[in-house]
């Protein structure tokens, strides 16, 4: 149901409509739209947590009824370039009245930068676009464990080679990125004070967690500060309401964080 989608919109958006005049700066209020698949997380659920966490009003447009314009129709329509812009690769897109934006990371830090969840120094947007795609670096391995060969193959057509990949991702590439975040965590947040990016430390712990959870629960052990942070994020009051909201789509075996036991650590002969 739209209750479901709309974000704080008094609302919705007819996602084929746009301007074609020149792009200007959007009232904070107005809603924007989000598009990506309807039935998963995915990387589209690094940007819906920025937009909790700032209250900002949005609507997913595919979790629309299509008669409503939602829908995947609604995601082709963006990708064929028809709200104009430069068309995007692929989801997740906002849409902010003319402007169409595509990429996890270039997403997050344009809502971040509006609705004030990074500061205004160059060199601070700097390090969290660094932090942020280190964190796409790590989806994007993340999603290689379980399509190593081909992304247009079903994972039991080559369920051999994942395994290989997922032992490496587990026991070399898993604890060398957590790691590094342990080391750069200045205090309670990765950049010292709140941002958009301890949002996404947040989701890729929570995905790991569930893809892997022997392996995570062996790695992390050396990571105290990074669990500590994912407990203050989920206690947020906004990131809280969410999480325990329909708007949340669970962990599913369709998105990027998979729970495919054979893939992580061995059990416990213990």
């Amino acid at each position: 149901m739209p209750s479901r989608v709309v974000h704080r919109a008094a609302a919705i958006c007819d996602a084929s409509r746009h301007r074609t005049a020149g792009v200007k700066e959007a009232d904070v209020s107005d809603p924007v739209r989000l598009y990506y698949w309807p039935t998963i997380q995915g990387r589209g659920e690094f940007v819906r947590l920025v937009l909790e966490e700032a209250g900002a009003p949005y609507v997913d447009v595919a979790r629309l009824p299509a008669k409503q314009g939602g829908g995947t129709a609604a995601i082709a329509r963006v990708l064929r370039g028809e709200l104009g812009g430069l068309a995007p690769f692929a989801p997740p897109i906002l849409v902010d009245r003319d402007l169409v934006i595509a990429q996890t990371a270039n997403i997050c830090a344009y809502v971040a930068k509006r609705q004030g969840l990074i500061g205004k120094g160059v060199a601070t947007r700097a390090r969290a676009a660094q932090l942020q795609l280190t964190v796409a670096d790590v989806v994007a391995e993340v999603h290689d464990t379980h399509h190593p060969i081909a992304v247009s193959e079903y994972y039991e057509d080559q369920k051999r080679e994942a395994k290989l990949r997922a032992r490496s991702f587990r026991e070399e590439r898993m604890p060398k990125f957590l790691g590094y975040f342990e080391r750069e965590l200045a205090h309670d947040h990765l950049l010292g004070a709140f941002t958009y990016v301890d949002l996404s430390m947040f989701q890729l712990l929570e995905g790991l967690a569930y893809a892997f959870p022997r392996a995570f629960a062996r790695v992390t052990k050396k990571t105290p500060k990074l669990l500590a942070l994912r407990d203050r994020v989920a206690a947020r009051p906004n990131v809280a309401a969410y999480l325990a909201s329909p708007r949340r789509i669970p962990f599913n075996e369709m998105g990027i964080f998979r729970r495919y036991p054979e893939l992580d650590d061995p059990p416990s002969t213990r």
